[in-house]
This record gives C-alpha cells, sequence and structure tokens, in this order.
C-alpha cells in the first residue's frame, strides 16, 4: 500500500544552535515550517501500521537526516513475522522537516523469499551523498528457527537527496580475514557517523552460524566499516575484542570531544541487561576490551540508538549526547534521556511512551528538533505493531531544565580516582583501561574490613553539589561505604559485586553542601559483596553544579534471574504463562510445607524507613497465604500474601503489592520465601522503597 501525503499540526521547537560539531557538520537554514515552531510541544505520526499496510510487520529502521533537513526514514517490511522471512527495505521521505510524508518507497524488494534487512545510512556531509547499507539472510536448509545463519552485505547510495538511488553493491569479503569464522555481517542498523576528519564509520555486528553452535560458541562481535574517500571505497576495522562474557551485537558509535569513538551495542543473547561498550583512540581503526556500563541502566536486550546532539570535537558547545531503548526489563516504556559528560552518565530522562516499544532511532533537525523513530504498541513482545516518527525540542525533553538558547547551565568538577589515595590498610594498585573516564581506575584490596581508601576533594566554591560516583564492578567486588568529611550521603552503601560481567557502573550518591576548601571522601570496606569478594575498584567522582536534580529511581530492586537472588532449598520451576511479572520469567513451587524456599539480598543504601514490595503473577491456582520473611532493624517479620490477587503494574514490569514499612541499617538484608502455603507460590521480584518514594 502506498502512503498519500499527511499533513500535520505546526510543531515548534525553538531557536536553533549557533553551532554544532564537526562531526555532525554545519547547520543548514531551517525550513519555513521548523522556523514557525514553539519550543514546547511534541507530535507523533505512523509511518507504517501492519493493521493498516499491506505487510505482517515493519520492523528494525534506518534514520538520516540531510543538510538540507530532507528526512529519510527506512524500514524492514516484513511479509512474515520473522527476522530471517521474506522482507523489503522500504523508505519515506521528507523535505519539509516531518509536517507531511511521501508515499513508502520499496527500495529493495524481496524475490522468492529474499530476506533484506538491517538498514544502516551514512550521510557525507561534505559531498551530501547518502549511503544504505544493508544486509541478505539466508537461513540453512537444516535451520527451523526463524533468524538467519548467513548474511551478506549490500549498499546503494543516491546523490539527489534519496530521489532516486544506484544499483546495489556487493560488499562480500571485508570481514573474511577475521579468525572466527564470521559468516553474518550485519550493518547498524540505523545510522553510521561521520567524524571530525572526514572519516565515515558504521558499526556492523557479526556472528557463526546458528546451526551447529552453542550461543557462546557463535562469536558474536562488532568490527566496523570506514571510508576515507567520500565514500568511493570501504575496509574494515578490526573488531571489539571478542568475548564470550560480552557477546556485543546491534550498536551505535559517537565520537566524543576528545576524539575518540565509543561504540554502546546491546547483549546479544538477550534478556534484562546493561550495555557492552569499547572505546577506540584511532578513529574507530582498533579498539579497546569491552565491558558492560551503566551509564544507561538494565533494560531488555534490545537495539537503541546514541546520537551526539551538540558539541563534539572542535566545538565550545555545550556536549549533549541522546539515548533511546525500551527502559524496562520487556519491550516496553520508550525513553530518551540526555548526558552531559559524553555519555558517562545520562543526567535527564522523559518517557515518550508507557506500552509496548521495540527498536528506536535517533536524528536531528538543523534548529534543533530531536526526531525519534522507534516501533511501538500490538500484542507481540517481539515486534511492533506500528513504527512511528516523533519530534519533541530539548526543551520538551529536558522539562525546561535545558534549551539550545540558555543551555542547561551544568557544570562538573571531574576528580579523578586513579590518583592521590591515601590507605589505611591494604594497597592501591592503578589498572589501565581505555574505558575509564580518565583512561585508568585504582583497585583497593582491603587488608581488614574497615580499611579505606581517602581523597582529597578541592572545592574552588561554596555551593550544594551532587555527587555521581563511577565505579568498577568487579566478580570479586565488595561492599562499600561512602562518607564526605565523615557524614554519609543519601546512598552511603554499595555492593561493587559484579552481575555476570566486570564492567562500570554510576551511583548518586546525593547532594551535599561544601564550603570552600578541602574536603575529604572516604571508602570503607564494609564486608563482602553478594559474591563473596572484597575488592573496590573506582573511577571518577563528579562535583556537579546544577540547578535541577538528575533523574535517578530511588529504589533497590533483585529480580529472581540477577545478582542477590538464589534458591536456598528445593525446586522453582521457571515460568512466563502468566502475565504481570518483572524481568523475563518467575519462579514458582507447588503448596507444601516449607521444604522449598528462596532469597533475595538487597544492599540497602543508607539506614532509613523503607516500604517493602514483592512482585508476583496473579491466577485462581496461587496460595492465598505466600509466607515472606522480612529480615529489618528489629528483627524479623513474615507477611502472607495473597498472590491470587494482582498487584499494581507498572510501565517497567512487575505486579507489585505491598509487605509493610520497616526499618532498615544500611548493609545487606534479605527477604525469604517458601512454599509453606496453600496453593502455587510465586517468586518473582522484589525491592526497597525509601520511605519518601512510595510507589504504591
Amino acid at each position: 500500500m502506498q502512503h498519500p501525503p499527511i499533513g500535520r499540526r505546526t510543531f515548534g521547537l525553538g531557536m536553533a544552535a549557533a553551532s554544532l560539531a564537526a562531526a555532525i557538520g554545519t547547520a543548514a537554514p531551517a525550513s519555513a515550517a521548523t522556523a514557525r515552531r514553539r519550543p514546547d510541544l511534541f507530535d507523533e505520526t505512523t509511518l507504517w501500521d501492519n493493521t493498516v499496510d499491506p505487510l505482517k510487520s515493519y520492523h528494525v529502521h534506518g534514520l538520516a537526516v540531510l543538510p538540507d533537513d530532507t528526512i529519510l526514514v527506512a524500514t524492514e517490511g516484513r511479509h512474515e513475522v520473522c527476522d530471517a522471512g521474506p522482507r523489503d527495505l522500504l523508505v519515506r521521505r521528507s523535505n519539509d522537516g516531518g509536517d507531511t510524508w511521501e508515499q513508502t518507497q520499496t527500495l529493495v524488494a524481496s524475490v522468492d523469499g529474499q530476506s533484506w534487512g538491517n538498514p544502516a545510512f551514512v550521510v557525507d556531509r561534505t559531498t551530501g551523498k547518502i549511503f544504505l547499507f544493508y544486509m541478505l539472510s539466508i537461513l540453512l536448509p537444516e535451520n527451523t528457527g526463524c533468524s538467519g545463519d548467513i548474511g551478506d552485505l549490500y549498499m546503494i547510495s543516491s546523490a539527489d537527496g534519496g530521489r532516486t538511488w544506484s544499483e546495489p553493491r556487493e560488499m562480500s569479503g571485508l570481514f573474511d580475514h577475521f579468525p572466527y569464522d564470521w559468516a553474518l555481517h550485519g550493518p547498524g542498523p540505523g545510522h553510521g557517523i561521520q567524524l571530525d576528519d572526514g572519516r565515515l564509520l558504521l558499526n556492523c555486528s557479526h556472528r557463526r552460524v546458528i546451526i551447529g553452535n552453542t550461543v557462546e560458541q557463535r562469536f558474536y562481535g562488532v568490527a566496523s566499516i570506514y571510508s576515507d574517500d567520500h565514500g568511493e571505497t570501504w575496509q574494515s576495522t578490526a573488531e571489539v575484542p571478542v568475548s564470550v562474557a560480552y557477546p556485543i551485537n546491534e550498536a551505535r558509535v559517537v565520537q566524543r570531544s576528545d576524539g575518540t569513538v565509543l561504540v554502546n551495542g546491546r547483549a546479544a543473547a538477550g534478556g534484562n541487561r546493561q550495555r557492552i561498550v569499547s572505546v577506540s583512540a584511532d578513529r574507530g581503526l582498533t579498539w579497546s576490551p569491552p565491558r558492560l556500563d551503566g551509564s544507561t541502566g538494565t533494560f531488555n536486550a534490545v537495539d537503541a540508538s546514541l546520537l551526539r546532539y551538540t558539541g563534539g570535537p572542535g566545538t565550545s558547545d555545550v556536549s549533549r549526547v541522546l539515548f533511546s531503548r525500551p527502559d524496562s526489563p520487556v519491550r516496553t516504556n520508550m525513553t530518551v534521556s540526555i548526558s552531559y559528560d559524553e555519555a558517562h552518565a545520562f543526567r535527564y530522562s522523559r518517557v515518550i511512551n508507557e506500552g509496548r516499544s521495540y527498536y528506536s532511532e535517533l536524528a536531528r533537525l538543523s534548529d534543533g528538533t530531536i526526531l525519534l523513530v522507534y516501533g511501538c504498541d500490538g500484542d507481540n513482545p517481539s515486534f511492533p505493531r506500528r513504527v512511528a516518527i516523533c519530534r519533541f525540542s530539548l526543551e520538551w525533553l529536558t522539562s525546561g531544565r535545558d534549551s539550545l538558547r540558555k543551555g542547561p547551565r551544568y557544570d562538573e568538577h571531574l576528580v579523578d580516582l586513579a590518583t592521590g589515595a591515601h590507605v589505611s590498610g591494604g594497597t592501591v594498585s592503578i589498572v589501565a583501561d581505555p574505558v575509564a573516564r580518565n583512561g585508568s581506575r585504582a583497585v583497593f584490596a582491603p587488608d581488614t574490613t574497615g580499611a579505606y581508601v581517602e581523597y582529597t576533594l578541592d572545592v574552588a566554591r561554596q555551593g550544594s553539589y551532587e555527587l555521581l560516583l563511577r565505579y568498577f564492578r568487579a566478580a570479586a567486588g565488595g561492599l562499600v561505604t561512602v562518607t564526605v568529611d565523615g557524614r554519609h550521603p543519601r546512598t552511603a552503601m554499595l555492593d561493587t559485586t559484579a552481575d555476570r560481567a566486570d564492567g562500570y557502573d554510576v551511583a548518586q550518591l546525593g547532594t551535599v553542601g561544601l564550603r570552600a576548601g578541602r574536603h575529604k571522601i572516604r571508602f570503607t570496606a564494609s564486608g563482602t559483596g553478594r559474591g563473596g569478594g572484597t575488592l573496590i575498584s573506582l573511577d571518577a567522582l563528579s562535583l556537579i553544579d546544577a540547578p535541577s536534580q538528575a533523574d535517578a529511581r530511588d529504589e533497590v530492586v533483585v529480580d529472581n534471574d540477577e545478582l542477590g537472588y538464589a534458591v536456598v532449598s528445593g525446586t522453582w520451576s521457571a515460568g512466563t504463562g502468566v502475565a504481570g511479572y518483572r524481568g523475563g520469567n518467575y519462579r514458582s513451587a507447588p503448596a507444601g510445607t516449607g521444604e522449598r524456599v528462596v532469597r533475595w539480598r538487597l544492599v540497602v543504601p543508607r539506614t532509613g524507613d523503607y516500604e517493602v514490595q514483592a512482585s508476583h503473577t496473579a491466577h485462581e491456582n496461587r496460595a492465598s497465604n505466600a509466607p515472606f520473611t522480612i529480615t529489618h532493624a528489629g528483627g524479623t517479620s513474615v507477611v502472607r500474601v495473597d498472590q491470587r490477587a494482582p498487584g499494581v503494574t507498572e510501565p517497567r514490569g512487575g505486579s507489585w503489592v505491598s509487605l509493610g514499612m520497616y526499618r532498615m541499617t544500611a548493609g545487606v538484608t534479605t527477604i525469604e520465601l517458601s512454599n509453606a502455603a496453600d496453593g502455587v507460590v510465586i517468586a518473582d521480584a522484589v525491592r526497597l522503597l525509601p520511605k519518601a518514594s512510595t510507589g504504591i
């Protein structure tokens, strides 16, 4: 089906930025339509909808904005709801900033079941030429699933703003020299970038065939392609070092202000995961060992978008990086966040759609308008009903806390914790790591509980400062207590144990008042972490001066497949048959006498009053008296829950009921659940909410 042009209401987005990063290109004059826009509105238009359009599904997207603000959106038009079934590559084009859209154009049609996928645009802002990379996916005959075994790389290009396109160019052979026997090469999806020196760079993901290889044996990885001659020739970069612990897949790249390039990708095996990152110091030619990165939180392993919005190499403009994803253990709650520190942490966030949300892609117009293309709605947990494009301003995204005209009024003083350490007992070693903020981090090995490592902070002026700690989580990580001049901040206790693999995480410690002069911040070894280790590894501390607080969820959650959950006795079966659970599944046990027990271990960040909540999936066969045993400052309490009745659902998942308010002491506490009940007992997730943050 072809779409007629779609009219839209006027949509305002304020003044254009004075300059953009060299990596983005000089801002083009805003069109008449964009010049009329106000700064406080949001709008959304459907581009494809499988209840209206002829194909079964529209999924996986590419997005490009040309120097004249022409917008191109590509998607896979799927004849079957299948990753390797017949797929066309479709595109829609707008030449007025998204006010109206041309009819759908089929760029690459499926013939005899061909499966074309993974559209990814690269725009050369010097020549104006557009490159669209994509993949031909092939199933081996013995593969009865729906994920391709082989994927060959192709490219088409346009020199007239996407009106006409070249003949396809096969790009096979670029990755034959790698030692991993990779057979599938997926560009992007989404978009590549142009670096400050003009280099065109696009991430590509790779793996072995599915048939005959376990997930670990598929060697998921990323090796990009680049061009230094405006797209005439393309070569492969080195790979992000391949690791079973870091199976990086669909990813995005962004150039930081210091010229380094960051790749940020999903975990290939799915689930509720942190992102995987790597850094290149030579403009994408070679990459550092990968690490998990908690800057964007933990959410469903799905394709997500990363975009340099302002700043970058060669500009004095404010550094802003945007990130979009379904911020939930399942594919719901599409959220866009903004970073002011080169994507080491994301400060403000706004939910775009609380419902079903899938793959997403970001871009911007010359006047600062933010574009978000994402799959949304429907009943399928993996594939969307429709593909929408949103337009909104920086003001709208940040709820007025930032604008291109006034700026965020954000100031960061960075303290490098790899230098200046004073140790009371134990040793400190320095580990070089390109993913660390200054290229290295400190590892404190205490000789006893209570030993500490301390740093001196030099504060230039008196004021209130937010403290943001970036630290390293390792399998041998321990508990640490933070004090500033002997005082505990809002978050004083952390567990630095890694969940699944080592990597970096960030913690909002809270806001403290500091006079001008010197202050002491101390990190005290407070016991073994939930993995049994005692090491404390520190990267950097940010003292942030800003008029608005960062957006952060003030909760402690442990799901049934995360660090802190354990089966104490008996068998607890995994299930997904009843909706309402958080994460990938829930656990269940039949009625019994208490011979089956599970335990959640949660880290209480500070002494205070907390509401304890638990999530379960309600059903008539559930227990009316599931017994939860809560350990708190006053001892233990047993609370029985009627799991036949549903709790309060949330966009980020779970069906929550309250187990009461309790005084908790900073450190590790436990919640247990047994099957000493009159029906099926469900173990899903539990959480602590500080008294001021009670959610139900």
